[in-house]
């Protein structure tokens, strides 16, 4: 991700802080992770959960070299190689800022232990398809389409004066848009069904 569209610290965690109602995860993969962010601002409210990431980019192995993972795997969660070595090993799969496709919801929750969690911020509602595959929706919420700092990053160095008001500007025009129909993110949390014990 670039500066001006990362989202920031503050985002990050208030995205992490809507797992706080569920039991603490051992192991939590989050989807096109890239240097990790997510992972290292969700450790400050889950400290004993080891953070895994995949990412088509080699930066997933950097995270893991600088700690901020336990794994890294490059390449993509739909790879039938990652799913399958991958498979029903996390507590938590994360999914933010992407579009909600079809084949890797499913791939999210072939790794996904039953009666784990998915979290979800997508443009597109994601329920309809995560119910098809058996899920139950725990929570949803619409999130604002802005991301903080747009505006901060976007000043010119000369102005330095401007930036404590465009930072204000910035988390303003988030609170603001949150919940409106401008809010165009879709957050949900759906939980995969737990197994059924075989018959005796």
């Amino acid at each position: 991700m670039t500066a001006a569209t990362a989202p920031s610290v503050r985002r990050l965690r208030s995205t992490a802080r809507v797992m706080l109602p569920f039991p603490e995860p051992e192991s939590w993969l989050d989807v096109e992770t890239g240097d990790a962010d997510f992972p290292e601002a969700a450790r400050t409210f889950f400290p004993y959960t080891a953070f895994d990431g995949v990412d088509p980019s080699p930066r997933v192995l950097h995270a893991q070299a600088v700690e901020r993972l336990e794994e890294g795997h490059v390449g993509r969660l739909t790879d039938p190689q990652i799913t399958a070595r991958l498979r029903a090993r996390y507590d938590v799969v994360s999914m933010l800022n992407r579009h909600a496709d079809p084949d890797e919801l499913r791939a999210a929750l072939a790794v996904l232990r039953p009666g784990g969690h998915l979290l979800v911020e997508s443009p597109d509602d994601p329920r309809a398809e995560l119910e098809s595959q058996g899920c139950t929706i725990v929570a949803t919420a619409r999130r604002s389409a802005h991301v903080p700092d747009r505006v901060a990053t976007r000043l010119p160095w000369t102005l330095p004066a401007l930036l404590p008001t465009a930072r204000v500007l910035d988390h303003t025009l988030a609170l603001l848009l949150a919940g409106t129909r401008f809010a165009r993110t879709y957050r949900v949390i759906a939980r995969k069904a737990p197994s059924v014990p075989s018959a005796p």
